[in-house]
């Protein structure tokens, strides 16, 4: 085996083989299923006909993975796939993936990824003036999501507002603390709050109006009602481009609360974030620059490959204060210069170099070209919901962003329909799509998340479901 990988020549071959496959997938996403089949114990027998006893042939066991998923995946770089936002990774940030594979940096201590680490800082500075913050006072870091981002928030929102958490957690604390986000917040918000401590109950769900908003009135409310039981309010969070109907929080409201009760103000702008690369969209995000702390997910609507978020915070100190540590093993080349080695800088030690992907993205596209990209699909979505209307479909929400949330007015209070069109739709392997409750009734959900969708594949998905109602009202 070792002279086998050892050589140039026969690593080269594997590289060549392998890429060919993926080139192919690559270029002809379009013509695969969407949707697999799903049996479990055909996946399962796929994936356990081999019992490592005997090495495999290098170029079979290649193509076992590559036709494994390819066969059973849902194949989210499908132009119509639209689904979640799972877009379809543009070609720099998979060559970067490949890039960082092979250089494998390690970028727990600053010393032994000294590129790589200032690739991060420098793209935190970036994305956070896009923010609007003030470049004195930017710090942050690359999280494995948007969840971790959130965690993150939570944990530095603590160690703001209560001094002696990083060396004594909740023991002593008198007051409970609060958190406060709307009833569309995306869930990681509810499991930060769990793995902080601070329990599932200590999560206030404030209600959304017809806007699909979160509450304002009813968010002071709630503030003056926990304050008056001698709770303590820790943090609020307003969200920028809600998973589920793609809502943006009013970001300016929200954080003239946070400052008059003094508590940590967060933008979970991990879908929508992106807006402020737009010029006809960024004024949504209005008020970001007012926040503690953000999170931004670029392998969503900048189409980088999966595990590419950032948290951003206006206050320098608050990471180190939150997770700063000394251990005696770790490297100390760089112990007389000014940096920060990112152990003890955020949740995670070891850790890939993340950025490099969206930093080779951005050399490659430029900010243009990500305005490009981002208005292609808004213009798509538009496009959509002109369709949708012509057909005599509803729309129920009120997005700036390719998040279109529709119905058959008709069938509203019909428990069948939704899940009877989708299957249909799902069946086929053409489109992939979903659905989600608004004020309680199931309607469909489409988002445009690929830079690859053309107006071709919305006229076609708009005929899908055409086809699928007039065939479930026949039966009805």
């Amino acid at each position: 085996m070792s002279a086998l990988f050892s050589s140039k020549s026969a690593n080269k071959n594997l590289l060549d083989q392998t890429v060919e496959l993926l080139l192919d997938y690559y270029t002809n996403t379009k013509d695969v299923r969407v949707t697999p089949t799903l049996d479990k114990e055909v996946v399962r027998n796929t994936v356990r006909a081999f019992d490592f006893n005997e090495a495999l042939d290098p170029s079979l066991a290649i193509r076992q993975v590559v036709a494994g998923l390819e066969t059973f995946s849902v194949h989210t770089p499908h132009p119509k796939y639209f689904g979640l936002f799972n877009p379809r990774s543009h070609f720099p940030s998979i060559l970067a993936d490949l890039i960082t594979a092979v250089f494998n940096p390690q970028l727990a201590a600053w010393s032994h990824a000294p590129f790589a680490n200032e690739v991060e800082s420098y793209l935190i500075q970036v994305f956070g003036e896009k923010f609007g913050f003030d470049p004195s006072s930017i710090d942050g870091v690359f999280a494995g999501g948007g969840a971790e981002a959130n965690q993150t928030a939570v944990l530095c929102a603590l160690n703001h507002l209560i001094p002696d958490y990083a060396a004594n957690g909740l023991v002593g604390v008198q007051q409970r603390p609060v958190i406060y986000c709307s009833s569309e917040s995306h869930h990681s918000i509810h499991k930060a709050a769990m793995t902080a401590g601070l329990g599932h109950s200590a999560v206030r769900s404030i209600p959304v109006t017809k806007m699909l908003e979160m509450d304002i009135v009813l968010l002071e409310r709630q503030l003056e009602t926990d304050l008056a039981a001698g709770l303590k309010p820790l943090m609020v969070v307003a969200t920028g481009g809600t998973t589920g109907v793609g809502a943006v929080d009013d970001l300016v409201a929200v954080g003239k609360l946070g400052r008059k009760y003094g508590i940590w103000f967060h933008v979970d702008a991990a879908y929508g974030g992106a807006a402020v690369m737009h010029p006809k969209l960024k004024d949504y995000l209005k008020g970001t620059e007012n926040a503690d702390s953000i999170t931004f997910d670029a392998h969503k609507w900048l189409s980088v490959t999966m595990g590419t978020s950032l948290f951003v915070c206006s206050h320098r100190d608050i990471l180190s204060k939150t997770f700063r540590i000394t251990a005696e093993y770790m490297p100390k080349e760089a112990k007389d210069m000014d940096i920060t080695d990112p152990f003890t800088h955020s949740i995670q030690w070891s850790r890939r170099a993340i950025g490099i992907k969206l930093y080779l993205s951005l050399l490659m596209f430029g900010l243009k070209g990500y305005e490009e990209i981002i208005g292609h699909q808004t213009a798509m979505g538009e496009l959509f919901r002109e369709e949708l209307r012509r057909s005599g479909w509803h729309i129920k929400n009120f997005s700036p962003f390719p998040v279109i949330c529709f119905t058959d007015k008709d069938r509203e209070r019909d428990k069948a329909f939704v899940p009877s069109i989708i299957n249909a739709v799902l069946s086929s392997g053409k489109s992939w799509i979903s659905s989600y409750p608004i004020h309680g009734e199931p309607v469909f959900r489409v988002c445009i998340t690929n830079f690859a969708t053309e107006a071709e594949h919305v006229y076609a998905l708009v005929a899908e479901l055409n086809a699928a109602r007039e065939a479930y009202f026949e039966n009805h």
